[in-house]
């Protein structure tokens, strides 16, 4: 083995440096080859991707391109503006704190699978309590054997917040726990159980009581914070990223103004607040949106004179139930996987993964043995809590930071003109704005150019439903709650319904004609579609044309059909194929491809509409269960 002297020598030496001006010139001529005649500028835009908030993603991100002179902007670690973190250590002393879950309505039940937590790698106790959880009277017994001097809790009771943390805090001292030894959060959050509702009236009631848990925990249990900022409920409604984050903003102010006026300093009442967000499996996204926030809150802290660490957001982020999918369910393992990675390098202080059967109910002891295990294997196996800020510096994280704090900021100042959070809930202003980016998104969906694996892509149509205890619901009113799996899943339900009542899911004959190399690209994506909204696909025979379609689509037992082939085989016999189907009795005929000049042909021939990729799928598929007269 040759060792090479430490004398500055680089394998690169040899080779010049590339411009800017080369890389494009690089990507002009590969967009030449696709057909694509674009030049300069225009050419990286070819490859550019819009992301939610007016944020584009570039196809490379240099030195000079990042804002305010490049990634020395986000300061150190543990300083202002906390872009890098709350500590100058970060994870890489403890990790962040791995914090599960807990609204099983039974005590005794809900103690066994906390103590099984606590003992297995979770680090903190995140407990539902009242109307959606354990019921108030068995708050002790919940926490029977938990030592509360070594395990924060945290509380989410809702518009019983104030007799939930009394209970705690008689708990304390019931057991002894000194001042400085409880940990954790009340979990008081009126404005996010507002926006969850829709019913404001008590409001200020509740946040004088919420200010006096907060001056009581300053005062006498410092390891206690009172408040919760949840973003939770906007970004559960459908919200972008900037919208999650300018509406937390304006709620901690709401929060700053409350708790200052109550008697507490801006200092003290910063310490009162723990920010919770969502982490989905946008991996990049995610990273962004957490060290955004913390620079925004830190502007905010700066304003309100607040000095040092003070300023430095505490953040617990939540894996996304918008993400959790009710079919294939075990693919949200690998999306809560993605999404806690990006939490954790994001900066939060604690995660919490929720088991992948989350959409569909409590979760048994398998599914929550997954979620805690996913934080362990990354802080253990994968080491990620010993790197301090791994994304910084990164050109495309840092600019991405930027610009969503930017577009976060513009909202939260929108928010703050119309009257604060309260009022830009109550008005309607926030539903609305929310109401359209999940209208925006949900087109998308419906398009599969955002896809849902499992769902609305490569689905499992014969896979038995996963069965859980139903959750306690979650008062609603307010905001919506919604998920990207819906416009499927009601189709899917409606198969389900139908192979109920009849015994069988309603089918699609799938009549590919030609060789397998015409068809089977075109017949595997129009049967990946179908079974997306819970249609059979049947491809018996495999090939056929005009003289056999007819008696092969009467024993297929469909009464839709789908041509599937090459350009150049529809020429031929599309035409023909479709007289015969609806000859036999098609109540639909569709074609999978873009017609092109043809579709006049076609559809005079008999074709109802053609499948493609970008289409609506959602729409297509209602309209062939509504053909099938499925209900």
């Amino acid at each position: 083995m040759t060792v090479l002297p430490d004398d500055g020598f680089s394998l690169a030496a040899e080779f010049p440096d590339a411009t800017h001006e080369q890389w494009q010139r690089l990507v002009e001529g590969v967009l030449r080859k696709a057909g694509k005649d674009v030049t300069g500028t225009a050419a990286e835009d070819a490859l550019s991707t819009a992301l939610e908030d007016g944020i584009t993603t570039r196809p490379l991100y240099t030195s000079p391109g990042t804002p305010h002179g490049g990634a020395d902007a986000s300061g150190f670690p543990g300083f202002a503006p906390f872009t890098r973190g709350g500590r100058p250590q970060g994870a890489s002393l403890a990790g962040w704190d791995v914090r599960q879950r807990h609204e099983r309505p039974d005590p005794a039940r809900t103690n066994e699978a906390v103590l099984t937590d606590l003992e297995n790698g979770a680090a903190s106790v995140w407990l539902a309590v009242g109307e959606s959880g354990v019921p108030l009277d068995g708050l002790g017994a919940a926490l029977e054997g938990v030592y509360l001097d070594l395990a924060p809790v945290v509380l989410d009771a809702g518009s019983a917040f104030e007799a939930a943390a009394r209970e705690l805090l008689a708990l304390y001292e019931k057991r002894g726990v000194a001042p400085g030894a409880a940990l954790g959060n009340l979990g008081a959050d009126p404005l996010g159980h507002a926006a969850r509702t829709g019913r404001y009236d008590g409001l200020d009631e509740q946040t004088a009581a919420a200010a006096e848990l907060a001056t009581l925990c300053h005062s006498t249990r410092p390891g206690l914070r009172a408040v919760t900022v949840d973003a939770l409920p906007y970004h559960e409604a459908g919200a972008t990223a900037a919208q999650e984050l300018g509406c937390s903003l304006a709620t901690g102010v709401a929060w700053l103004r409350d708790l200052t006026g109550a008697g507490l300093d801006a200092q003290a009442a910063c310490g009162q607040l723990e920010f919770r967000y969502a982490a989905t499996a946008d991996q990049f996204l995610t990273i962004a949106k957490l060290r955004a926030a913390r620079r925004l809150w830190a502007r905010v802290a700066e304003v309100c004179g607040v000095t040092g660490g003070a300023g430095a957001q505490r953040q617990h982020a939540v894996t996304s139930s918008v993400m959790m999918t009710r079919r294939d369910p075990w693919v949200n393992m690998l999306r809560t996987t993605v999404a806690s990675l990006a939490a954790g390098v994001g900066g939060a202080d604690a995660v919490t993964v929720l088991p992948f059967d989350h959409a569909l109910g409590l979760p048994d002891a398998f599914a929550r043995r997954i979620a805690r295990n996913t934080s362990t294997i990354l802080l253990e196996e994968s080491h990620l809590g010993r790197v301090v800020d791994p994304a910084g510096g990164s050109w495309y994280v840092e600019q991405l930071t930027d610009e969503l704090a930017q577009a976060a900021w513009a909202w939260f100042q929108e928010i703050e003109a119309s009257g604060g959070q309260a009022a830009a809930l109550s008005s309607g202003l926030v539903g609305e704005r929310i109401g359209a980016a999940w209208a925006s998104r949900s087109r998308k969906l419906a398009t599969r150019r955002e896809p849902v694996t499992g769902v609305s892509e490569f689905p499992l149509l014969g896979q038995p439903a996963v069965q859980r205890d139903p959750a306690p619901r979650r008062p609603g009113g307010g905001l919506p709650v919604v998920r990207r799996d819906e416009a499927f899943e009601t189709l899917r339900a409606r198969s389900d319904a139908h192979l109920t009542a009849t015994g069988a899911r309603p089918k699609v004959f799938l009549a590919a004609l030609g060789p397998a190399s015409a068809h089977t690209a075109r017949a595997g994506f129009a049967a990946n579609l179908f079974q997306a909204g819970g249609i059979e696909p049947v491809h018996d025979p495999v090939t056929v044309d005009a003289a056999s379609a007819a008696a092969a689509f009467a024993a297929s037992g469909a009464s839709v059909a789908c041509i599937c082939s090459s350009d150049a085989l529809y020429a031929e016999q599309a035409g023909a194929v479709a007289e015969a189907l609806k000859a036999a009795g098609a109540l639909r005929v569709l074609l999978a491809g873009r017609p092109g000049e043809q579709r006049e042909t076609y559809e005079r021939a008999g074709v109802d509409d053609f499948v493609v990729a970008g289409g609506d799928a959602v729409a297509v598929l209602a309209t062939a269960l509504d053909r099938i007269g499925v209900a």
